[in-house]
């Protein structure tokens, strides 16, 4: 079972995941240009931008609450360049200081244990735990970068033209984007892209209409970005 919502914290989601109570269980964790602070059966982990899918095995009955920072927020609230997380899932105590970590780990623990609604006040623990670390974070520079970036790869503009709408070069863009998205303007429109051409085809549009709306050359081409990213088709995701 998954279920998500907004977040208090802009920009973010929050989301719970339980696996089946018989059998292992497998997960293929779509990338999304995202990075997210998860509790996962007591231990808080942090897991970085993918660049492809992330498949993951489950025991029977494992519980996750998660908070999904947007694009180019997660930097901000964990303390460190996107880049340095790619494809990776690491331990939260090893961003953030042992004792703010044990301390946050204890409350997530006990609301758990005795909340009669423990996944949704685990959310609220992450929550409030993200919202003071932005309220005390350096904000980046170029912040406003982020969001035309994440905009102009969404509109499928070319990279030479986002980066001169910004008011910057090539090179400075793709250093920004690697701290900021843990990839490449590039490879973020790639990632965007999919994601919104799987969220059509799960609505049930047909996939020629999901290639022409999502900016595909032709189906050919959405078969192949697809599989090329998630390591499945468009069917399997849809289904």
């Amino acid at each position: 079972m998954y279920l998500e919502k907004a977040s208090r914290v802009p920009g973010a989601v929050l989301w719970w995941s339980t696996s089946p109570g018989s059998g292992a269980a497998e997960r293929r964790v779509l990338p999304d240009g995202c990075m997210d602070v998860i509790w996962a059966d007591g231990t808080l982990l942090v897991a970085g931008p993918d660049t492809a899918a992330h498949v993951v095995s489950d025991r029977p009955g494992a519980r996750y609450v998660g908070l999904r920072f947007g694009p180019g927020t997660g930097p901000v609230v964990l303390g460190i360049p996107a880049y340095e997380l790619r494809d990776r899932r690491v331990p939260l105590a090893g961003l953030w200081p042992g004792a703010e970590v044990r301390r946050l780990t204890e409350r997530a623990g006990e609301t758990a244990d005795r909340h009669p609604s423990p996944d949704v006040c685990l959310g609220a623990v992450l929550e409030e735990a993200a919202a003071r670390r932005l309220d005390v974070a350096p904000r980046p520079v170029d912040a406003g970068l982020v969001g035309s970036v994440v905009n102009g790869v969404r509109a499928g503009l070319p990279v030479a033209r986002i980066a001169a709408d910004a008011g910057v070069g090539e090179r400075r863009l793709h250093r920004r984007c690697l701290d900021a998205f843990g990839y490449g303007p590039r490879t973020l429109g790639r990632i965007l892209r999919m994601n919104r051409a799987v969220d059509l085809a799960r609505r049930g549009a047909p996939f020629a209409t999901v290639a022409a709306v999502a900016g595909y050359a032709d189906q050919a081409h959405l078969s192949r970005e697809v599989r090329s990213l998630t390591g499945v088709t468009l069917g399997a995701l849809a289904r």
